[in-house]
C-alpha cells in the first residue's frame, strides 16, 4: 500500500523548523509494512495543499494521503478546508474517532478541525500538527485506514 505524508506548516517548509510529525508518521507507517512514496512539508496555504492532494489522488500516486498540520483553530489553518474541497466522498468517522480517542488523553483534541474523505480510491485524513498527537491517533486508526483503502480498490 502506497502513503504519501503532506505536512501543512510553512516554517518546516522553509527549513526553519524540523518535520517531527512526518517522522513519526513514516516510522509507523514503515512498521507496518506499508511503503511511503512521498514525502513534503507545504506551505499552509489553501491553493497549494488542494491542488497536491487532488493531483496525487487523480495521478493515483498513492493510496492513502495523510496530512499533518494545518487542522487547528490558528486565522490561517486550512488543510480541513482544501481538503473538503477535494473529496468526492467524506467519512466523517474517521476525524470523529481520532478526537473521541484523543479526548482521553487532552481536551485541546476538541479543537482539531481534521477531515477524511475519498477522492477517487484515494483516502484522505487529516492527523494532528504535534508530532505525539500524530503518532497517537495513527496508531489508533492505521489498521482502519488500511481496510478502507482496501475496499475503495475493489
Amino acid at each position: 500500500m502506497r502513503i504519501a505524508i503532506l505536512t501543512a506548516n510553512t516554517q518546516v517548509y522553509k527549513e526553519q523548523e524540523e518535520d517531527k510529525s512526518a517522522k513519526v508518521i513514516r516510522d509507523i507507517v514503515e512498521e507496518a509494512g506499508l511503503r511511503v512514496i512521498f514525502a513534503k512539508a507545504l506551505p499552509v496555504d489553501k491553493k497549494v495543499l488542494s491542488t497536491v492532494m487532488q493531483r496525487m489522488a487523480d495521478g493515483n500516486m498513492a493510496d492513502i494521503i495523510l496530512t499533518t498540520g494545518g487542522a487547528g483553530c490558528a486565522a490561517g489553518d486550512c488543510t480541513p478546508e482544501a481538503t473538503s474541497e477535494i473529496l468526492d466522498r467524506a467519512v466523517p468517522g474517521i476525524p470523529e474517532a481520532i478526537r473521541m480517542h484523543m479526548a482521553h488523553l487532552t481536551k485541546r483534541s476538541m479543537l482539531n478541525r481534521g477531515v477524511a474523505g475519498f477522492r477517487g480510491e484515494t483516502l484522505i485524513v487529516n492527523l494532528p500538527g504535534k508530532a505525539k498527537a500524530a503518532e497517537e491517533a495513527l496508531k489508533y486508526i492505521l489498521p482502519e485506514l488500511v481496510h478502507a483503502a482496501e475496499l475503495a480498490s475493489r
